[in-house]
């Protein structure tokens, strides 16, 4: 934005005028950043806030698949984190939508190899880290219904905390969800949600799943079944895998079709109609 002053005017308003130029470039720099906040003892968690849209109707509590490890960092002076996973690289679709999008990275403690394990995910430890970084968004957006949503391995995180926090949270979404455990030999084996009991979480829940996700542990027929007690948004087409199919550039990531199916997430979450199929 660009703030003209006319030399015309007296010199008091001049300096005002030029003082609101300069809130209003401070609002706009710091309007998406990193934010960590200290948690367990000598652990740190931190997390990416995108920026408030105009129309905030909602704040999303993103978490990313595989270890959770974004790689969260400053610099020159700027943030930094990668973004392949699908909730990470369509956190504008949230904000177009209406809601805030604050994208977890893994804590200072799980920062080593790939990041956090089902275990963790499932545990008290992270239960602390994420209840500090709700209060965190409580304070920033007082009476703004907050969402956990979770994508692949996330989805763990995302199911197992809704169980938790309770009326914290207004709903949940699991996305690509770990239905399944990995084995001893993978990278990162795992219970998954394999264990999980769904009616533990007593707050609105909602699935998306591509109809041709091929990664073994997040079955689209473990969706389906689940559709006759949640509802069930079924993902169709996209583009072409640039990836494994278990990895974020394939239908697990929803790839060529996120901003149409962020688009429904977030109608279900403002409790709008939204379509059961994305083709």
């Amino acid at each position: 934005m660009e703030i003209k002053v006319d030399h015309t005017m007296p010199s008091t308003t001049r300096i005002l005028m030029m003082v609101l130029g300069l809130l209003i470039f401070e609002a706009a720099a710091s309007a998406q950043d990193m934010v960590t906040l200290a948690t367990r003892r000598s652990v740190t968690q931190s997390f990416f806030l995108t920026r408030t849209p105009e129309n905030l109707e909602a704040v999303g509590l993103l978490f990313p698949g595989s270890g959770g490890l974004i790689k969260l960092r400053t610099e020159d002076g700027q943030t930094k984190f990668n973004q392949g996973n699908f909730l990470v690289r369509s956190r504008a679709e949230f904000v177009k939508h209406g809601v805030v999008a604050a994208i977890l990275d893994a804590p200072s403690d799980q920062q080593g190899g790939w990041g956090m394990g089902d275990e963790f995910r499932l545990g008290d430890e992270h239960l602390a880290d994420v209840s500090t970084v709700i209060g965190d968004l409580e304070k920033r957006f007082p009476r703004v219904p907050l969402f956990l949503v979770g994508t692949s391995r996330g989805s763990v995180s995302a199911a197992a905390l809704g169980a938790r926090l309770g009326q914290r949270v207004a709903g949940v979404v699991l996305t690509s969800t770990m239905f399944r455990q990995t084995g001893r030999k993978s990278k990162e084996p795992g219970p998954g949600l394999s264990k999980f009991d769904f009616a533990t979480i007593k707050i609105p829940v909602l699935f998306v799943h591509h109809v041709s996700d091929q990664c073994e542990m997040t079955p689209y027929s473990d969706a389906a079944r689940l559709s006759e007690k949640y509802p069930l948004i079924s993902v169709f087409g996209g583009s072409s895998p640039q990836s494994g199919p278990c990895d974020a550039f394939s239908q697990h990531g929803y790839l060529g079709k996120e901003p149409e199916t962020v688009e429904q997430i977030v109608n279900w979450m403002l409790k709008k109609p939204f379509k059961l199929e994305v083709k």
